[in-house]
C-alpha cells in the first residue's frame, strides 16, 4: 500500500504520468466532460467528496506551474483557491474554461455541489 496521502491508483498513475505543462482539471459534480477526455469519476454523493479533499490530495504529489478558474467563482471560493500552491493563477470565463478542459489529460469529477468549483492545473517541474 502507498504511504502518501492520494491512495486512488488512477488518480495517482495520472499525476504520476504527467510531463511538463500537462493540464489536469478538477472539477464539481455538474461539470461537462468532453468528448474523448477521461473522466476519473469520484463522486459518491453530494458533497463526497469536497472538491478541496482531491485538490489538497492532488497538490500533496503534483507539482503545479499554473491554474486557472473561472471568474464567476464567489470571492470566497477564489480566495479558498489562492491559499493553495497552486502556481500562478489565472481567471477565464466560465465558457473559456470549458473550452480549455477539452485539452486536459482527464477530469477529475468530485461530488462538489458548490457552482464554479473547477480548477485547471498545468503541471511543472520539481526541478
Amino acid at each position: 500500500m502507498k504511504r502518501g496521502k492520494l491512495l486512488h491508483a488512477e488518480l495517482s498513475g495520472l499525476i504520476a504520468s504527467m510531463g511538463h505543462g500537462d493540464l489536469i482539471v478538477l472539477g464539481d459534480a455538474g461539470l461537462p466532460v468532453p468528448p474523448g477526455v477521461p473522466c476519473i469519476d469520484l463522486a459518491v454523493t453530494a458533497g463526497v467528496p469536497g472538491l478541496f479533499d482531491v485538490l489538497d490530495a492532488v497538490l500533496s504529489e503534483l507539482v503545479v506551474e499554473r491554474s486557472a478558474i473561472a471568474g464567476e467563482a464567489s470571492s470566497g471560493l477564489g480566495s479558498a483557491f489562492r491559499a493553495r500552491e497552486i502556481g500562478d493563477l489565472r481567471t477565464v470565463t466560465h465558457d473559456e474554461f470549458k473550452r480549455i478542459s477539452r485539452e486536459a489529460r482527464a477530469i477529475v469529477r468530485t461530488g462538489e455541489f458548490t457552482p464554479y468549483a473547477n480548477i485547471c492545473l498545468w503541471s511543472g517541474v520539481a526541478f
